[in-house]
């Protein structure tokens, strides 16, 4: 878990204010995509209540059960903004999820043509993320020198050898003396990393490894949610994310 997220959680005040200045532009987006418009503090009422969900999610997040806290926060702050609006008699403001019949198990049921539609948008709206995300992502790496084919190349190619180098990216993503040094340098601890039995990589190896492992972190870096799945990360339980 995040050593800032973790003191948040344990009650150190200064913590939690910092990591909630460090996650509102992200509250912000999950409320503005929700809303299907923009959403500025001051401005809209979802920014108020996105950011309290926020807040909430710290307190209830449990990192044990495997969700990101990213994906875990997104789902809290989604369903107070839905409560919000049904509370407040503003239907327009809610998708078209809950137009539907529900039946006795809580099942959402659809006219057809409503869910067609429905469908069609929503796949058009995620390929518009995922495209933003990648021009993001590309740019993200130039700044490291890498390209996207370079990144093709020296993709490993034994499931084993993706497997330890993703957990390497994402210990050091997580460890935040890592994080900055790889930040700083462009280059990766190797001398730290190799000496953490958590990382269970030679020196060696993260050298040869090194741009791939840093592509991999700046995902996590940039809070690239939507491309976060392309690294697996559900394939490698068990990880235990590093301090400072």
């Amino acid at each position: 878990m995040d050593q800032l997220l973790e003191r948040a959680k344990a009650g150190d005040r200064e913590a939690r204010i910092a990591f909630l200045e460090a996650w509102v532009p992200f509250a912000l987006k999950v409320a503005a995509k929700a809303a299907g418009r923009y959403v500025s503090p001051g401005h809209h009422e979802e920014a108020s209540v996105a950011l309290e969900a926020l807040d909430e999610a710290i307190d209830a997040y449990d990192g044990s059960r495997g969700a990101s806290f990213s994906t875990f926060a997104g789902t809290v702050i989604r369903r107070r903004l839905y409560d919000h609006w049904r509370k407040t008699g503003r239907q327009a403001e809610i998708p078209w999820s809950s137009l539907g019949v529900e039946s006795e198990e809580g099942e959402i049921f659809w006219p057809h043509e409503e869910r067609e539609a429905w469908v069609r948008f929503q796949d058009g709206e995620e390929a518009l993320w995922r495209r933003e995300e990648m021009e993001r992502y590309e740019k993200a790496l130039a700044r490291w020198g890498i390209t996207f084919e370079e990144l093709v190349r020296l993709t490993p190619r034994h499931e084993d050898a993706r497997k330890r180098a993703l957990k390497a990216a994402r210990l050091l993503a997580a460890h935040e003396g890592w994080s900055r040094y790889a930040r700083r340098t462009g280059r990766l601890p190797v001398k730290e990393m190799a000496r953490d039995p958590r990382v269970g990589l030679s020196a060696k190896t993260l050298e040869r490894q090194r741009k791939y492992i840093l592509a991999a972190a700046v995902i996590l870096w940039e809070g690239l949610e939507s491309l976060a799945g392309y690294l697996s990360w559900e394939e490698t339980e068990g990880w235990s994310e590093g301090g400072s």
